[in-house]
């Protein structure tokens, strides 16, 4: 149905509004789709046309949402009595604010020093150079400095909540810091007493491989279908970093094999399935509305991390998928190297180290608490981009006790500053503390819940999950959604307690 006429009555404006932005929605998948077979399954000779074919639907995306007349139709919406309309007004309201905020030849230019930017880091990285990368990394922060300053301005916002609130809307500096302010303080203890508790036993001996990548990835597809994932609406596919993308009731995740290591592509499998159940879990009455969307990106971290590190790193899990994980790779059950304790203590193994995507559950943290103070710091004007590796490293000795040798183990190792994502850091972190939140209630209201995934059962779980976040999308904010499911708003102390029993013993 076409869009009524630019001067259509007020009644009629919240309709023509839902119609556009189903059409983003539908353009949006497409480039989901896009996207995932660009990451997996692509010829490298179709690099340039799917880079204009990705460039046309993104322009004609950002096109429909700063049309000449969607803030008429948005200032003309009438308040809806429905609670989820109302909700989705307010969703088109906020989006359109973040769109309208920065100046086309901003978005340019800003686009465009990232991009510049990401080609000069992977040489830089591979180099150990944060020198031969400042230049441009210099000007990925001037750019985000002035989108920053431009959406503060039309947000009513400071600069850094401005760049926060594109990943987790509502969310803001304030919230963030007495909570990191506590981990920062009762991080170095903990791991050392984690590392102590440790030290009691000996190091798992793991079973010796190769595992072929097909065998492991049947294993992977029965994890998904025992957690939940309806492979009717999704697939599990292989990338060189691992990542949940696609389109609503399409979501494909993928991992990554090692013939020698099944376990880091097996808990990727697990970590991309808690994305993926969250995605499947929305509402499909609000699907393309952006109301039906995910809240955010802590909350949909919680989800992965709640799968991946809260529930399949457990005790319980491990005593049903170790067998399961013997008889689908060809191991003997009954041998040490394949028992649930043995993969038990491997999973939840404590190891600082310099790199922050193969760091443990308990160390994790401090790597984002470094790079939260960086890039604050940064973005506020308080250090000097010259200062970051001499800075980075001063903070991760003191987290962590280590002395980073090189530049490409400290602060080169990540692309999120070169590709101009500014506020995203915390999100991992305040995921991980979500998800331990969500799981003691979630427990607390099915006191068998660790039963059920002892046997392999995770129906309750999921259940509780569809209930609490993943039906409620968009409709309120992130902190209302984990109140009003576990009674208190997003803290560190379900977190803290967590660490503390599995690690510490306590």
């Amino acid at each position: 149905m076409p869009d009524p006429a630019p001067n259509a009555p007020a009644h009629d404006a919240y309709a023509t509004l839902a119609r556009r932005f189903a059409r983003m929605g539908h353009i949006a998948n497409a480039l989901g789709i896009l996207g995932w077979d660009k990451d997996t399954t692509m010829p490298s000779g179709a690099a340039h046309s799917r880079a204009e074919s990705i460039a046309t639907l993104s322009v004609l995306h950002h096109g429909i949402m700063t049309g000449p007349d969607m803030a008429d139709l948005l200032a003309a919406a009438p308040e809806p009595a429905d609670a989820w309309q109302a909700a989705n007004l307010r969703e088109m309201r906020r989006l359109h604010a973040h769109a309208m905020a920065v100046p086309p030849d901003l978005v340019e230019a800003a686009s465009r020093a990232a991009s510049r930017c990401e080609m000069a880091w992977r040489s830089a990285r591979r180099d150990s150079d944060f020198a031969s990368l400042l230049p441009s990394l210099t000007e990925v922060l001037e750019r985000t400095r002035e989108v920053a300053q431009a959406k503060a301005a039309a947000l009513g916002l400071s600069p850094y909540d401005a760049l926060l609130d594109q990943y987790d809307p509502g969310t803001r500096q304030t919230d963030i810091d007495p909570v990191f302010d506590r981990l920062a303080a009762e991080l170095p203890g903990l791991i050392s007493g984690a590392l102590e508790q440790q030290r009691a036993h000996p190091a798992p001996t793991l079973p010796r491989g190769p595992f072929a990548t097909s065998a492991q990835a049947a294993l992977g597809q029965t994890m998904m279908r025992t957690v939940g994932f309806d492979m009717t609406r999704g697939r599990l596919d292989v990338s060189l970093h691992p990542f949940c993308g696609g389109a609503e009731d399409d979501v494909r995740i993928t991992t990554r094999y090692e013939e020698g290591d099944f376990l880091n592509a097996l808990m990727g499998v697990l970590h991309e399935s808690g994305h993926a159940l969250y995605e499947q879990g929305l509402p499909r009455d609000w699907h393309s509305q952006p109301v039906g969307a995910a809240r955010g990106m802590s909350l949909h971290e919680s989800q992965s991390l709640l799968m991946e590190m809260q529930v399949c790193r457990s005790a319980e899990f491990m005593a049903w998928a170790a067998p399961v994980i013997a008889d689908a790779l060809g191991g003997d059950a009954q041998a040490p190297e394949w028992s649930a304790d043995t993969l038990h203590r491997q999973v939840t193994r404590v190891r600082p180290g310099f790199i922050r995507v193969d760091a443990d559950e308990v160390t994790y943290p401090a790597h984002i608490l470094v790079r939260y103070e960086m890039e604050t710091a940064l973005i506020n004007g308080q250090m000097a981009l010259r200062d970051l590796p001499a800075a980075f490293n001063d903070r991760i000795h003191a987290l962590l006790g280590l002395h980073v040798p090189e530049d490409r183990l400290g602060c080169l190792q990540d692309i999120h500053w070169p590709s101009g994502s500014w506020g995203y850091f915390p999100t991992y972190t305040l995921g991980a503390m979500i998800a331990a939140q969500l799981r003691e209630a979630a427990q607390k209201a099915h006191p068998a819940l660790m039963d059920d995934i002892a046997r392999g059962d995770f129906s309750t779980l999921l259940s509780w999950l569809r209930t609490h976040v993943h039906h409620r999308a968009s409709s309120v904010s992130m902190r209302d959604i984990v109140r009003d499911a576990t009674g208190a708003p997003p803290g560190p102390d379900a977190y803290l307690r967590h660490l503390r029993h599995r690690y510490c013993g306590e």
